[in-house]
């Protein structure tokens, strides 16, 4: 009943607008941070930063797959196009990413001939790499722990299977170390943390306790519905009030304290932590996924010999602030000029859960 009465009902969206704004005259401005990107694009549609502005402030984390993803590893996915007899499998928003030039996508790769295909599940190019024995599949593994269970699955498949000509080119990340590099860096001013639902379905709404137990900081593990976001929103204004840092969980009905058993059964199976190089973020020790040794033949940063580039961000982009929360996407210099959704000259501009995008989409809300 809480959710339909609070949530889906404007009278209680209503008396919650109105007791965080009575909260806020005790704590003063807050600064919270989402880590998702779907929370970002929920808040931007629903208007929430109108709403609870001036008084809260929502800033945008690193919750972005491929918007953490730097230009020099997609300088290096650009490479593997030249390989021959080779077919990249991806999700969507990566194909409009540029590298370190401008324009140069693997959208625009496919366009000059080479073989690029989206999928929506990492087993659609398993059975692409079934059905073409001829060629070597890589399907290119970006996301979070969310994705990290379906990647490991298309693992364990290929190797059930002996497809000796499917890969997996592994940039997945992991939250939690990310998460002590952000609250670390000198810049940073977040008062609380919107924790994402669906990756705390799979590591547990737990995983994110460090955050009150070790920073001090109150956190709350959120749904995605606009009502969702608004009463995660409440309750951190309310544990600042309170003066009483803690961890609560708001997507009881999807997530457990412990998460999901078998989708962490079947990271660990197949995958170690290892350092990785994140947008914003630089190298973090531990914030990535790295095939174990008996699963390294499907591993194709090591058939293949993938080296991302060198190559620092476009001049003037500033993706990289963006993504620490540090700047809002109309702060960039390029935002709205030489940067759309038409041309996007970085990756927040490009992604469906990017924070420039939402803020393009959903313009004064």
């Amino acid at each position: 009943m809480l959710f339909e009465d609070s949530f889906r009902r404007p009278e209680g969206s209503r008396r919650l607008l109105e007791d965080i704004h009575k909260l806020t005259e005790k704590t003063g401005p807050v600064r919270l941070m989402e880590i998702c990107g779907t929370h970002t694009m929920a808040i931007a549609k629903a208007g929430l930063r109108t709403a609870l502005a001036p008084d809260v402030r929502l800033l945008s984390g690193p919750g972005c797959p491929v918007c953490v993803t730097p230009s020099g590893e997609i300088d290096g996915i650009l490479k593997l196009c030249d390989q021959p007899g080779v077919i990249l499998t991806s999700y969507g928003d990566l194909l409009r990413v540029p590298g370190s030039v401008r324009g140069d996508t693997l959208l625009r790769r496919r366009a000059m001939g080479a073989e690029v295909k989206t999928v929506y599940s990492p087993m659609e190019a398993v059975e692409l790499a079934a059905s073409h024995p001829e060629a070597q599949v890589i399907f290119l593994g970006v996301g979070f722990e969310t994705t990290a269970p379906g990647t490991a699955a298309c693992i364990l498949e290929a190797s059930e299977r002996g497809l000796d000509n499917f890969s997996v080119l592994c940039l997945l990340k992991r939250t939690e170390p990310a998460l002590r590099t952000l609250i670390a860096a000198p810049d940073f001013a977040v008062d609380g943390f919107l924790c994402p639902g669906h990756v705390a379905a799979v590591t547990g709404a737990d995983a994110f306790g460090f955050l009150p137990r070790e920073y001090g900081l109150p956190a709350v593990v959120s749904g995605f519905e606009a009502g969702d976001i608004l009463y995660s929103v409440w309750r951190l204004v309310s544990l600042l009030a309170e003066g009483r840092p803690a961890l609560e969980n708001e997507y009881t009905r999807l997530v457990a304290p412990e998460g999901n058993p078998a989708a962490l059964a079947v990271i660990d199976q197949v995958f170690e932590p290892r350092a990785s190089l994140w947008r914003g973020l630089g190298e973090i020790p531990g914030s990535g996924y790295a095939l174990r040794p008996e699963y390294r033949r499907w591993d194709a940063a090591e058939k293949f010999g993938f080296t991302p580039g060198s190559a620092s961000e476009v001049p003037g982009c500033r993706c990289g602030s963006v993504i620490r929360g540090v700047c809002e996407p109309a702060d960039c210099p390029l935002f709205g000029k030489v940067c759309t959704p038409a041309d996007p000259v970085g990756p927040c501009m490009v992604s469906s859960e990017g924070a420039c995008a939402a803020a393009w989409k959903y313009r004064a809300r």
